[in-house]
């Protein structure tokens, strides 16, 4: 099995971690048992994985987003089905947005729906399950589209980078926080190692699922780099396509507006 990087986007539909399916049914199906058996522990689950480092990072995302203080701005965010993203767009614009929370895993969806309405955002924001290869929305809908630790594992990234310039405003942006290539020497083989020996025995002893750590860990590492992602935004349509390297690159923001 691969450790090396996919080219394209397009490679990843039959790349379920280091292992190759037989097409994007069998990947999704994959994928959301995964995400049924970690919806409980989820932030953990990313807590592990970027060393606590996934919450400043989405942070950096949505200071970088910025959200305006008026009502009637609207957003999606996708993959984004405990509320984890969009519970922090809404505060940074004051409780002045509304969101809709899509998923294509309803385990995910039932705890942020549970957080929204412990934290008092029920009103500001909607859980819907749905896919994001379709989107079964409205074209230009929203003024941003955001996802968070989502893209990688969606079968037809080109499909779902589609539909999200799709139901955009023009003017609307997109933003997605993923995973990415290390660019800094030493750095690169600690997070090796960190990823490959320690996160699955973490995952083992604290959540009982080594598989699904593994698989995760995997998908970071086939997920196309910094400037080939890119290159799939530009692809869809997108203007002005830029990313900002996280941590050395072991995370990125990228963007893109629909002019």
């Amino acid at each position: 099995m691969s450790r090396t990087r996919v080219t394209g986007a397009e490679a990843m539909e039959t790349a379920y971690g280091f292992s190759t399916v037989t097409g994007r049914e069998e990947k999704q199906a994959r994928v959301n048992d995964v995400f049924h058996r970690v919806a409980e522990r989820y932030d953990l689950m990313n807590d592990l994985m970027s060393g606590g480092l996934h919450r400043v990072w989405k942070n950096a995302m949505v200071a970088w987003l910025s959200p305006p203080h008026r009502a009637g701005w609207n957003f999606i965010d996708v993959a984004g089905g405990t509320g984890d993203v969009a519970f922090r767009i809404t505060e940074a614009s004051r409780r002045r947005a509304s969101g809709t929370v899509l998923d294509i895993n309803a385990s995910m969806l039932g705890v942020g729906a549970e957080r929204a309405v412990k934290r008092g955002l029920d009103e500001n924001l909607v859980f819907v399950e749905g896919n994001a290869e379709e989107l079964k929305l409205p074209d230009a809908g929203f003024d941003a589209y955001t996802i968070a630790f989502g893209i990688r594992n969606v079968p037809r990234i080109d499909a779902a980078l589609a539909e999200a310039y799709r139901v955009l405003k023009p003017g609307g942006r997109f933003m997605c926080l993923e995973f990415s290539e290390v660019d800094m020497p030493i750095l690169d083989k600690i997070y090796e190692q960190w990823s490959f020996k320690v996160i699955p025995r973490i995952g083992e002893t604290v959540a009982r699922d080594r598989e699904s750590y593994e698989y995760l860990v995997e998908s970071i590492r086939r997920f196309p780099n910094q400037a080939n992602f890119a290159s799939a935004i530009r692809a869809a349509g997108f203007e002005r396509v830029s990313y900002r390297n996280l941590s050395g690159g072991i995370a990125a923001i990228h963007s893109g507006w629909k002019l």
